[in-house]
């Protein structure tokens, strides 16, 4: 199916290819949203319930960050859409003044368990089908909260129309997420619902589009060739801004980045393309390589919690600020970075601060991997605009 037009359907949005590298998919891109424009390749940093956990939008700002992402499931638990919009909408609410992104709240409802995690959608064999997820019909999922044990039943309307109270620039279809474990007719029938549940957004969103929101389908279809090369041709098929690439994306490497490749040749080349939930260094390098434009994942600020920070020169692309070894260490957390954490501060003071429990070390550490990925982005961006594309991947992944 060939893509229908979207100019003249999102005023204020834009998305311009400037440049192409010519031995891969990676572009150069500009997104422009009524909140401010971006260079992509970008990174998305989850500011899940409205907030970076141990950081503001101040630090934001000063590591040079673009955009953020909040959690459409977690907010209309927690303080609830209409608490947001009568504070303002996001954007007021959380003092962060550019572009925002909010994902249509399927994820969490299909990965969340008993305090659980993602594993069974991004890569997991086992049945680990959460437990607050009650009731899954065409009319959409009714589950608990994990806030306070009251349903909430989510559907393709409603979830457009909590998007719309919140206020992001960017906003996405409702959509079952499969894991992993599930077979293909169980993948093909999810796919169909999906399908009709994105129709049924888009329906709702041109109801009250008021031009301040562009609306992006997800592309689904488990680990199957033939079913993600569907999943994508419909999402061109529909007046979607941009596309984002969800759902299980296999139990390996190699195999993720054959379903993101699927995911991607059918596509419309005119329009911004996302990989929801994926943010490891060697997958944004192969994901730009693919095509992808932008990216998520709570990795970067989830790991300062626990005392790791990025640096390019170390093993997988971490250090362990825990270890003794770096109790008297005076070198700054990374020497090729100059956020402020590297700046004014030792690997020996981030490591006590980390042992005395104090609050102060898991901010630095926050603010030097924001600034990490900050400068990773940059740093495809420029390899873009020169034509080293290649080269620089090569030397970061060698």
């Amino acid at each position: 199916m060939s893509a229908q037009p979207t100019a003249g359907r999102y005023p204020g949005f834009a998305f311009d290819v400037l440049a192409r590298d010519s031995g891969s998919r990676a572009r150069l891109g500009r997104l422009e949203t009524p909140h401010g424009a971006l260079m992509t390749p970008a990174f998305i940093f989850c500011a899940t319930k409205a907030a970076i956990k141990a950081a503001s939008p101040r630090d934001l700002r000063e590591v040079n960050a673009d955009i953020i992402l909040a959690n459409t499931y977690h907010l209309m638990i927690q303080p609830g859409a209409g608490t947001v919009e009568r504070m303002g909408g996001l954007h007021r609410f959380t003092g962060w003044s550019g572009p925002m992104l909010t994902d249509s709240g399927g994820f969490q409802i299909f990965s969340l368990g008993q305090g659980g995690a993602s594993d069974e959608i991004k890569n997991s064999r086992h049945d680990k089908r959460t437990p607050l997820l009650t009731k899954l019909t065409e009319e959409g999922a009714t589950f608990r909260s994990p806030r306070d044990g009251a349903y909430h039943t989510l559907t393709p309307e409603t979830s457009i129309a909590i998007q719309r109270q919140l206020g992001a620039d960017l906003i996405v279809v409702l959509d079952e997420c499969t894991p992993f474990h599930v077979d293909r007719d169980y993948t093909a029938r999810s796919l169909a619902m999906t399908h009709r549940w994105a129709d049924r957004c888009l329906a709702e969103f041109e109801r009250g589009q008021d031009g301040r929101q562009a609306l992006y389908g997800v592309i689904q279809g488990g680990i199957y060739e033939d079913l993600r090369r569907e999943g994508a041709e419909f999402a061109a098929s529909r007046p979607f801004f941009g596309h984002a690439v969800g759902g299980c994306l296999g139990d390996h490497k190699d195999q993720l980045y054959d379903i993101v490749g699927y995911a991607m040749e059918p596509r419309s080349d005119a329009r911004p393309v996302h990989l929801l939930g994926i943010g490891g260094i060697r997958d944004i390098w192969e994901g730009v390589a693919l095509g992808i434009d932008t990216f998520d994942c709570v990795t970067p600020t989830r790991i300062a919690r626990h005392g790791w920070a990025l640096q390019r020169q170390a093993d997988g692309h971490r250090i362990n600020l825990r270890n003794a070894r770096f109790a008297e260490d005076r070198d700054p957390l990374d020497p090729e970075c100059a956020c402020p954490a590297c700046r004014d501060f030792s690997r020996g003071y981030v490591h006590h601060l980390l042992k005395a429990g104090e609050i102060l070390g898991i901010q630095l550490l926050t603010v030097h991997n924001m600034a990490f990925m900050t400068r990773l982005m940059a740093t495809i961006r420029g390899a873009l605009s020169t034509g080293r594309f290649a080269a620089a991947k090569r030397a970061w992944l060698s």
